[in-house]
């Protein structure tokens, strides 16, 4: 007796799970299907976006080779091209070298410029975004007074920022270039006693300390 109620039972059982399964059935399988498809999708995304990557590297190397070969105008033809339609990082890459180029070929305003664009762009990693700013900054320490070199990069200059020894380093030379002999002398100290200062950096800055020294030396005992 107890083998034919054990029967029943798992007649019902079986009948039970073959409702249930035909109510989710579709749903489970619909699911599965739906995590494949994703994950063969995101594969698929990832090694179009290395492979991209890959092309993009590839034409930022061909301009690099036209510029040491002397191609210039095909170098930044190139870098311009690649920092329009690009992918990963290749693009900031291009527009650093691209005015890298303008600059080396006697384009201050352009490379100047370029920099800039950088520097104002949102989309821009900050700590990018602050090195072109410095670029530009090192670009026109020579012609810029020390409050537009300020202007430009003063707020990197402050204590503890990554960037304060270069930032300091330019405020003072445009500060010595303007004869402003006591505000570079300022500048140049604050690097010379920064233990973390680099070391070529704090020697640079000990050397433009004697020159201060002996410019306000001269002026006194004149």
């Amino acid at each position: 007796m107890s083998d034919i109620f054990r029967e029943v039972d798992d007649d019902i059982r079986r009948d039970q799970l073959k409702k249930l399964w035909d109510r989710i059935g579709p749903f489970v399988i619909g699911g599965a299907v739906l995590i494949v498809l994703a994950t063969a999708g995101y594969r698929g995304l990832e090694w179009w976006q290395t492979r991209q990557a890959e092309l993009s590297g590839d034409r930022f190397i061909a301009a690099i080779e036209a510029s040491d070969a002397g191609n210039r105008e095909d170098a930044i033809a190139q870098l311009e091209s690649l920092a329009a339609d690009g992918s990963g990082a290749y693009p900031v890459l291009a527009r650093f070298r691209l005015a890298a180029e303008k600059a080396q070929g006697g384009d201050t305003t352009g490379a100047v410029s370029e920099y800039d664009a950088i520097a104002a762009d949102g989309g821009v990693a900050s700590e990018m975004r602050n090195m072109a700013r410095l670029r530009a900054a090192l670009l026109l320490v020579d012609t810029s007074s020390v409050a537009e070199v300020e202007d430009r990069v003063g707020d990197l200059a402050a204590t503890g920022n990554p960037w304060r020894h270069t930032a300091r380093e330019l405020i003072g030379m445009a500060a010595w270039r303007d004869g402003d002999y006591e505000a570079a002398r300022g500048y140049f100290n604050d690097i010379n006693v920064d233990q973390e200062a680099p070391n070529d950096l704090r020697q640079r800055s000990q050397i433009m300390l004697e020159l201060i020294d002996a410019k306000i030396g001269a002026a006194a005992s004149g």
